[in-house]
């Protein structure tokens, strides 16, 4: 059994923050039907290199970003902007729980796809539109990317090294985080709004915002700045709040320490055999070690120096202070503890039968996450779903005017 089983998602995003969403919902049991372009697909699908290989070593043309957002879900081909195309995501949308969308505000309205001409078939509806800069506000109708958004929110002025260090300057963060987190919002507000509608009997709309995700996501970095006024700046591996946490180079290379409380820091000066920091007043607290942190860190940076990252890493584990080494992704998933997540997942796919995915985080005992079938091949669903709604011969005449395309099969 599984968690949303017999929910029914139309799926009419693309990129990231809405498939994101899409594929939490999936992962979760959901049957999330993934509309997209004739002849095109989703934008990502051609955001390679890299492309999946065969097994044999050639190139597919199936792009690695595409695959990270689309797992157990089902690919069919419409053309929204014709009218049979319209009327007939209609027909779909009168059997669905949820609607996903990122378009821009308004542009579904020109088709009839909007939430309150849905919602007049299909009152129990939940729709959530994802888009830049949410549906009202002067750059509503602006099209919004997670990395212009990591800059307008304030993320990149936090990100980085500081202007006075080599190497200094705005940074965005290696992934999109922005559109990330939206999609994990969106998540959020769905299963809320279905958990309402089992009170109410009606759906709702949903209204996400990159901008506003963003914003809230500063978490204590904006609080840092309501509290105290004063905007904070690149501090590069820097904690704002806590001191010691960041890096530092050892001999061969650079390690992590997190020290978290002052026991802590007691711990940790024991281990690496400092214990007379322990008598200077300065360091004792961590409110006093973050106002003479540039008496702390470089003592402390110049200190490790003397051995190798594995040397000082062994001796701070042992004693339960939070260390860590910085890992290639390839290291992080050839982890030991990430193998015993089970964080790496084998899902055939048509065309490689030994197709590997990162899997899901989502732990629950009773009802698990199902990796039912691998990111589709654009329209491989689309004659399953679409019998659904149309006999053999409207689909076949659908698919001569070029309104879908790619009818094969689901195994193939």
């Amino acid at each position: 059994m599984s968690a949303l089983k017999g929910i029914r998602v139309l799926d009419l995003s693309r990129v990231l923050a809405g498939p994101w969403c899409g594929q939490i919902l999936a992962d979760l049991g959901a049957e999330v039907i993934k509309i997209e372009r004739p002849g095109v697909g989703d934008d990502t699908r051609m955001w390679g290199p890299p492309w999946m290989k065969t097994p044999s070593g050639e190139n597919t043309r199936e792009a690695g970003y595409f695959q990270c957002a689309n797992r157990n879900k089902y690919s069919v081909t419409v053309d929204i902007a014709s009218e049979p195309g319209q009327e007939l995501i209609r027909d779909i949308a009168k059997t669905a729980d949820v609607v996903i969308e990122n378009y821009k505000v308004g542009a579904l309205a020109r088709y009839g796809l909007d939430y309150e001409s849905l919602k007049a078939i299909n009152p129990k509806l939940v729709y959530c539109s994802i888009t830049g800069f949410g549906q009202n506000g002067p750059r509503a109708e602006e099209p919004g990317y997670d990395f212009i958004i990591q800059g307008m929110s304030g993320l990149m002025s936090i990100t980085g090294e500081a202007d006075d260090v080599l190497g200094g300057g705005a940074q965005k963060v290696g992934v999109a985080v922005v559109d990330i987190q939206t999609g994990l919002y969106a998540t959020i507000a769905i299963q809320a709004a279905l958990l309402a509608r089992h009170h109410t009997g009606k759906g709702q709309y949903i209204d996400m915002s990159l901008l506003d995700v963003q914003v809230a996501a500063l978490a204590n970095q904006g609080m840092n700045y309501l509290t105290s006024g004063t905007a904070p700046k690149r501090m590069g591996n820097h904690h704002p709040n806590i001191v010691p946490y960041q890096t530092f180079k050892a001999k061969d290379k650079e390690f992590i320490i997190a020290c978290g409380n002052d026991k802590q820091f007691r711990d940790l000066c024991m281990a690496i055999e400092l214990p007379e920091l322990l008598q200077d007043e300065k360091f004792q607290r961590n409110q006093d070690r973050v106002k003479h942190r540039d008496e702390l860190i470089p003592l402390l940076s110049e200190y490790f120096l003397a051995k190798n990252a594995k040397d000082w890493v062994d001796a701070i584990h042992a004693v339960k202070v939070p260390v860590g080494v910085i890992n290639s992704i390839e290291d992080a998933l050839n982890e030991p503890q990430v193998a015993a997540r089970e964080m790496l997942v084998d899902l055939p796919h048509p065309l490689n039968a030994q197709f590997k995915m990162i899997g899901s985080p989502i732990k629950l005992s009773d009802t698990p996450v199902q990796y039912r079938h691998a990111p589709p091949k654009l329209g491989q669903h689309t004659q399953q779903i679409l019998s659904q709604f149309r006999s053999p011969e409207e689909i076949a005449a659908l698919n001569a005017q070029g309104i879908i395309d790619h009818v094969v099969s689901a195994a193939s």
